[in-house]
């Protein structure tokens, strides 16, 4: 275990350094002036000269990529040209609302896809079954922006019950959660469906049943926790997804999360921001997937971590 710790540590640090070396050099050589954005409109030749001399845009490339680097090792990202601020502080204000939107969306698509997922395996192949995958597809196929402005037509126009932006109370957060869990959920859900399908009909599960026990215990305690890796990486998947901001929903209910302040980022050309947003969401998603990683052999002692695997 500590070898195998050590050497998934030292990729995850590789993955972050190449991950922000790749976003260095794309937002740089992406069309933009972030001195035009960061000035006035009236602004003239040298007021942008003296901008770019003071965020130092006027440096070769290679010497700004030594300056980021010589500044990350330190522990400073730099300053925000749009908020004036510490980039890295700015980020940190705002990652509480994507994690609590993440941690609220995967929540509900757990609650939700696993026993939806479980009642499918049990009725494959029937009409019941089958009007729950037309449900599921249908989940799966909806854009989040339609899915949004629909829940926030009806719940906040036609209805309004719900706060249609912001997050000034916990019912500011009900919309978006759904709007993020639908597609969320149809995709476990039919990933629970497929693998308790194929434990259902495996060879422990026909000797368990020969023996004598309930189909509730078969399903639960042996079909469900065979089960239990996939689940488990799916939803670790999307939950690393969801760290990393999701635009589309953030942009269409106004949540101060992530995914909104790296729309502001790109269209201020605010490289500062854009980088300390990656480097934090880039480190959490890997966290996660550590963090799944180890929970593989609690589930099935027949995973195990490191060189003999």
């Amino acid at each position: 275990m500590p070898t195998y710790l050590l050497r998934r540590i030292g990729q995850s640090l590789l993955a972050i350094f190449l991950t922000l070396t790749t976003v260095f050099l794309l937002v740089r050589l992406a069309p933009g002036d972030p001195a035009a954005a960061y000035a006035a409109p009236t602004a003239t030749t040298a007021e942008l000269d003296r901008i770019r001399a003071q965020f130092g845009l006027d440096d070769p490339l290679v010497n700004q990529y030594g300056i980021f680097l010589r500044d990350l090792f330190t522990g400073d990202l730099g300053t925000s040209y749009s908020f004036h601020a510490p980039a890295f502080d700015v980020v940190m204000d705002r990652m509480p609302y994507t994690i609590t939107l993440a941690v609220a969306a995967i929540t509900v698509t757990a609650l939700v896809a696993v026993p939806l997922g479980v009642w499918m395996a049990r009725r494959a192949d029937s009409k019941r079954e089958l009007g729950a995958n037309v449900l599921t597809v249908t989940g799966q196929s909806m854009p989040d922006f339609w899915t949004g402005v629909m829940l926030l037509t009806l719940f906040s126009v036609l209805l309004p019950v719900l706060p249609a932006s912001g997050f000034t109370t916990w019912s500011g957060l009900v919309l978006p959660t759904v709007t993020v869990a639908v597609l969320q959920l149809a995709l476990v859900s039919r990933l629970v469906r497929r693998e308790m399908v194929t434990a259902l009909a495996a060879p422990y599960t026909t000797v368990a049943r020969s023996r004598g026990v309930s189909e509730r215990a078969l399903t639960w305690r042996y079909g469900l926790r065979n089960s239990a890796v996939p689940l488990v990486t799916a939803l670790g998947t999307r939950f690393a997804a969801l760290l990393n901001g999701v635009v589309v929903v953030e942009v269409v209910f106004g949540w101060p999360g992530v995914g909104s302040l790296v729309v502001r980022a790109l269209a201020t050309r605010d490289y500062p921001l854009i980088q300390a947003t990656v480097l934090v969401t880039a480190t959490l998603a890997i966290l996660v997937q550590l963090l799944v990683d180890l929970a593989y052999p609690l589930l099935d002692p027949r995973v195990r971590l490191g060189k003999a695997a």
